[in-house]
């Protein structure tokens, strides 16, 4: 197709005329003489041409230090897109600590292990470093009721509390111990807490059945007023029905402002209020009064019911015989690797396509299309780099047997049903055949009474674990979090627990090389490092506490409970009703 732009022929120099390929200049007005305009005419279009050859040229040096500077960006595209649609075209070695061969390592270095009892470390001097504890400055010496009462306009309470603890055992035992701790703020009358049933723990347990509610109501009389049930004035007004009492939404740990301004007026004009659900309703950063209560509720007020807590009894006691060869010492782990924990990690082990069509299976039974989501990434290797997957029993054993514990060493399993039990336990009993559980520790009989009940199950693992010499915590979550403050309460700031550094052990447990002395020098520093971090005491400046209290109740607790009420003693036993459980610790 011809252009529709028209060329106007250039006079030449040689008298020839041609259509110029690129476009010309506007033409110069004309003289009279033909000669020097030749010559004007040459030296415009050499100009001209020079400068378009420099432009050409500076353009194309830019352009090519604009492509000098991204080919480092389309070095690592290229990279991307293998690691993209294209990995399985390209072979990449997986990234340390991504891939579970955790059972490869152990059958290599099986002998080794197995012929180790050379250097067995003694349970009586696992927990060697001792620091002292600066404590805060003494309490005031004044009754709680008569120090809050001043602020407020009259010292008759305000109203009723109604509270519905959620979740397990304990994140119900945290929302106790905050509503203890709002009933105080509020000068309110504490109904005792309703126990939530949950889908998850499937527990019909109320209060009562775990807890000793009479000695909850005596331990804080004079602190807080807790009633077992609303008055008959109280129900009749609303129906005999508590749901019918208006519920009022907080967010999640609120301030005490909030509830000073915007709870409390709605209490004094109600006389009645009800906080649903109530798990982690209150900030932890609250004032000295208000963190006073706290202590109180967690570590003297909650006290197992007397079905629980004569149980728990008979298995600490039956524990420490099962471990006379350790001097009646024993180590407990708290492991985490029933299936629903298993499928709810996104983690891979060594079952191979079997295991992942399970895992899928029990995810959605459990979580209805949750993890098929378009926005849910599921990365099994990465998971396992960030110390997010739930450390099998095998790999529980390995890493002890590393710190030194030898085969003497008892060993109490506080879990639910393991995923695969035969298959992941046989390793573990191997390493420890000494490895008991409350199934093994109680008759048939004994436990018959708590079956259906996981909460009351949990409270008889708690109570094995809390006078265990080590306790070890294997993924996170209320459990290990309240026993470990539970445990700097009674044992002078020292937690006494293992909390396995999982981004260490995955990369160690990947290293075909490793030798059982590298890896044993490896677990050693890592037991050094928890009896360090086991005395480790929150720096609070002006109760700027972000921590959980309950997880690391000093300085505080001890502090305010020794000063605020010498009338509550506070022994080892605090759990224990009885006197064969003072040898425990």
């Amino acid at each position: 197709m011809k252009s529709k732009n028209h060329h106007h022929p250039t006079p030449v120099c040689n008298g020839n005329t041609s259509e110029s390929s690129s476009p010309s200049p506007p033409p110069s007005p004309r003289r009279h003489s033909a000669m020097p305009h030749c010559r004007r005419l040459l030296r415009s279009k050499t100009f001209s041409q020079s400068r378009r050859e420099s432009s050409v040229a500076g353009i194309i040096i830019r352009r090519g230090l604009r492509y000098f500077l991204l080919l480092p960006l389309f070095y690592i595209s290229g990279l991307l897109m293998c690691v993209g649609p294209f990995s399985g075209l390209v072979w990449q070695a997986p990234l340390p600590g991504s891939v579970y061969r955790s059972h490869e390592i152990f059958e290599k270095l099986w002998h080794e292990i197995e012929s180790d009892n050379s250097s067995a470390i003694e349970l009586s001097s696992v927990w060697r470093y001792n620091r002292r504890l600066k404590e805060q400055k003494p309490c005031p010496n004044t009754s709680y009721r008569h120090h809050f009462a001043t602020k407020h306009e009259s010292p008759d309470p305000s109203g009723y509390l109604i509270v519905d603890a959620n979740g397990g055992l304990n994140q119900q035992r945290s929302s106790i111990c905050n509503a203890v701790a709002v009933a105080g703020l509020l000068n309110a009358i504490l109904v005792i807490p309703h126990l939530d049933f949950h889908s998850v723990w499937m527990d019909p347990s109320e209060f009562g059945d775990i807890y000793d509610e009479d000695h909850f109501i005596t331990t804080l009389k004079g602190f807080v007023e807790v009633v077992q049930e609303l008055p008959e004035l109280v129900m009749e007004r609303y129906d005999y029905n508590i749901t019918n009492i208006p519920n009022i939404r907080i967010e999640a740990w609120a301030p005490v402002s909030y509830y000073l301004e915007e709870v409390y007026p709605v209490l004094r004009k109600q006389g009645v209020i009800r906080i649903a659900p109530f798990a982690n309703r209150l900030a932890m950063n609250v004032p000295p009064r208000v963190q006073f209560l706290r202590c109180l509720a967690n570590n003297v007020a909650l006290r197992f019911s007397f079905p629980v807590s004569t149980l728990a009894r008979k298995l600490v006691k039956r524990m420490i015989e099962k471990s006379s060869r350790t001097g009646g010492k024993y180590v407990s782990v708290h492991l985490r690797f029933e299936e629903d924990m298993v499928a709810f990690s996104c983690c891979l082990y060594d079952g191979g396509k079997a295991e992942n069509f399970e895992m899928d299976l029990v995810r959605e039974k459990g979580w209805r299309g949750k993890f098929r989501r378009k926005d849910r990434l599921i990365q099994p290797g990465l998971n396992r780099i960030n110390g997010k997957c739930p450390l099998t029993p095998l790999e529980v054993g390995m890493m002890l047997r590393g710190m030194g514990f030898d085969n003497n060493t008892s060993i109490y399993l506080a879990s639910g049903k393991i995923y695969q039990a035969e298959r992941h336990l046989d390793p573990l009993l191997k390493m420890f055949p000494l490895l008991y559980t409350k199934e093994s520790l109680a008759t048939s009989d004994e436990l018959a009474p708590f079956k259906g009940y996981s909460s009351r199950l949990a409270a008889l693992d708690y109570t094995v674990c809390l006078f265990s010499e080590v306790f070890v915590t294997t993924q996170g979550g209320n459990f290990p979090h309240f026993l470990m403050g539970h445990r700097r309460f009674l044992f002078g700031g020292h937690a006494k627990t293992i909390q396995p550094d999982k981004r260490k052990l995955v990369i160690l447990l990947q290293d075909m090389d490793i030798s059982w002395k590298a890896f044993k020098n490896e677990m050693e520093s890592m037991l050094i490092e928890n009896d360090r971090k086991g005395m480790n005491v929150p720096r609070i400046k002006k109760s700027r506490r972000k921590s959980s209290i309950y997880t690391n109740p000093l300085p505080e607790c001890r502090c305010l409970l020794e000063s605020q009420n010498s009338t509550i003693k506070f022994t080892h036993t605090t759990h224990m009703l009885d006197d064969e459980a003072e040898s425990v610790v």
